[in-house]
């Protein structure tokens, strides 16, 4: 049985300079062989790609000294970055091959979608919070991942110009999965997305033509994914 693992989705701040001072190539080593690897995450690319993100440029200056701590981090506008097991677990149980399209919804920081463009050919991200989705996609450009795309919007309705999508997930929990979200996922495809309310529930799904099947569950802590509000009627 997985461990609990506190996590979250949206957030942004300043970007930090450094990792407070340590080595964060080290940090990343020690983070990926003590964290990840030691909880069972062994795809051999994931590991790649959680070693070679700068978790500590998606972070607040301050907090820059425990970008590679074991669990979540502030990062602005009442959110948070994910801790980095739950970021691996997703990363790994979606199995992102080199061709697929990917859709994030909840770009936050910027860091999934940044361990996610090392395994994909495509990221396309959706931040509901502007200043959040803005300062991820400086982030992401200044890193260099030119196959990030960035939308500021509201992730129940997908991105359905660009669909259908290899690969979904999401980094807020909703009540319910959106109908959009299951449209968008090509068949054969799989989204990892936390569903529930006080209780949550970090599902890996499969679609089929039949429908969606389960392929594994665990308990999860994750922000509301919240819907943008409904525009106002025209008046005449």
């Amino acid at each position: 049985m997985l461990a609990l693992a506190a996590a979250a989705a949206l957030a942004c701040g300043p970007v930090a300079p450094g990792a407070g001072g340590a080595d964060p190539a080290r940090a990343r080593e020690e983070m990926v062989a003590a964290q990840i690897e030691a909880r069972g995450v062994r795809d051999a690319r994931t590991l790649a790609a959680m070693r070679k993100v700068p978790r500590h440029l998606f972070v607040p200056a301050a907090l820059a000294g425990d970008a590679y701590a074991d669990h979540p981090l502030p990062i602005g506008h009442g959110q948070t970055i994910s801790q980095p097991y739950i970021v691996a677990f997703m990363s790994q149980a979606l199995k992102v091959q080199p061709e697929n399209k990917v859709l994030e919804i909840g770009t936050g920081s910027g860091y999934q979608a940044a361990v996610l463009a090392e395994l994909a050919r495509d990221v396309y991200s959706i931040e509901i919070v502007e200043p959040l989705g803005e300062r991820a996609r400086a982030t992401l450009t200044a890193l260099g991942y030119r196959n990030v795309h960035v939308r500021i919007g509201d992730g129940y309705r997908g991105w359905p110009e660009e669909a259908p999508f290899d690969r979904i997930v999401v980094t807020a929990a909703p009540v319910e999965i959106p109908a959009a979200l299951v449209e968008q996922l090509a068949i054969g495809g799989l989204m990892a997305i936390p569903v529930g309310d006080v209780m949550q529930e970090l599902r890996i799904l499969r679609k089929t033509e039949s429908g969606l099947e389960t392929l594994e569950t665990m308990p999860v802590r994750f922000v509301p994914m919240v819907r943008s509000p409904p525009k106002p009627p025209d008046r005449e």
